[in-house]
Parts: C-alpha cells; structure tokens; sequence
C-alpha cells in the first residue's frame, strides 16, 4: 500500500499548513470523492494534555524548524483512537496517553483531508487526549519492557472519575518521557514539549492543529465547570 512517508516532511508540513486560517477556522463544504484501497491513507493524530498544569504535548522536528502536534498512519486493522494514542507515545520522547473520557472529546475533533501525492487521498483524523496517572504510567512501562518495547494501549480512565480527581493524581510531578520509541530516522529528529496552552496555539498558528488544542482545551474547561456547578447544587 502506498505510504504517506512516501512524502517529504516539508511537503506533509506544507499540506498540513494553510495561511489563510483564522483562530476559529470553519469547515470546508462537503464533498464527494472516491478512493480504493490502495489511493488512501488513514491516519490519526492527538492534542495531549497534562491537566495538572494546562500544558499540551508538541513535537518540533529539528532538522526542519517547524512544530506539530503527534500524528501518523494507522496501522492495519486498528482504530483510528488508538492510532492517536499510539502515535502520541512513539514520537520520540513522547508520553503515554489515554483519550479523553468526555462526552465533548470522545470524536474526532478535526478531520483534514489532504493530497500527498498526485493519485493518494491522505485523511487525518485528531483527537484529544491526557497523559496517565504514574500508576497506570508504571503499570504500562513495565508491560511495554515486556513486550520488547511493543506499544500497550492504556486504558480509560473510569466513567465517574472527575477532571479534579485526575489532576491531584498528578499533582506536582510531570509526565514521564520515554526516549528511543520513535519508529524511523525520521521521527529522531523529533522534538517532544510541554507547552501551555497559549504557547503551543502561538507556535501551531496558521494549521489546524492550532484549533485542535482550542478545541481540546474548551472540552476540558467545560467538562470542569459543569462538574464543579454539579458539586455546588449537592452542598
């Protein structure tokens, strides 16, 4: 099957990237198109927060000079949230991460269509996302030397645990980084950040993966607020 690596990076930035984006970008009109197997390429990307401290996951790729959020194709037969998720944690140096377990986050957020090459239909699904709790951390790093380094997906955070919940289990301790997971030469020259929320919309500005972090952000504050009005109804 053809392979959106196929592509240079500077070409994968430059579909990636438009311009004439506002802050609040709005979609395109619907369109009709039609692609076999072997024309398209399926692939998902992912805004990780670490809640704690309002911070979002950013890659820099250093040879190139420009700064993206995790993305990448999804592998055969795997859902394109865990293709999020898996990509979020073999950029190099990247983060475990489990998608979010909101009501306003459980789809995609974003979905790009982009050409990247004359006859392949490349589409990109984004998601959002949370680093994990440093038992789950431990529990999946044990697992993953286990495996030879094989990805483990985590798993959800429980239904009825709240955002307030999730942050004091990170209190005061950053998101460990897990070096060498990074698949290629290519994704060596990857950089992994944690940002705040304002910086990695200012360094992603012009590209849709600015709006993701928006969007992913919104979610989070607005889940927090609805849970925080729900405890004040029951004092």
């Amino acid at each position: 099957m053809n392979d959106i690596t196929q592509s240079s990076p500077e070409q994968i930035a430059e579909a990636m990237d438009d311009t004439h984006l506002h802050d609040n970008p709005s979609s395109h009109l619907p369109v009709v198109a039609n692609f076999d197997s072997t024309h398209l390429v399926i692939g998902a990307g992912v805004a990780i927060f670490h809640l704690a401290t309002s911070r979002v996951v950013v890659c820099y790729h250093s040879q190139h000079g420009y700064w993206f959020l995790p993305k990448g194709r999804r592998d055969a037969g795997e859902d394109t949230d865990t293709g999020a998720e898996r990509e979020g944690y073999e950029e190099p140096e990247a983060h475990h991460a489990s998608a979010a377990s909101s009501p306003f986050v459980v789809e995609p957020v974003w979905t790009q269509l982009m050409p990247v090459r004359p006859t392949v239909q490349y589409m990109l699904f984004w998601y959002i996302a949370e680093t994990l709790p440093p038992n789950t951390e431990a529990l999946l790093s044990h697992k993953t030397k286990e495996e030879n380094g094989a990805y483990q997906k985590p798993p959800q955070f429980p239904p009825g645990m709240t955002l307030v919940e999730r942050m004091n289990l990170d209190e005061g301790r950053d998101p460990p980084r897990h070096e060498n997971t990074g698949v290629d030469e290519e994704e060596a020259l990857y950089e992994s950040h944690l940002l705040s929320v304002e910086d990695a919309r200012e360094k992603l500005r012009g590209t849709i993966m600015a709006d993701v972090v928006r969007l992913g952000w919104e979610a989070i504050c607005t889940r927090q607020k609805m849970e925080k009005e729900s405890v004040d109804v029951w004092l």
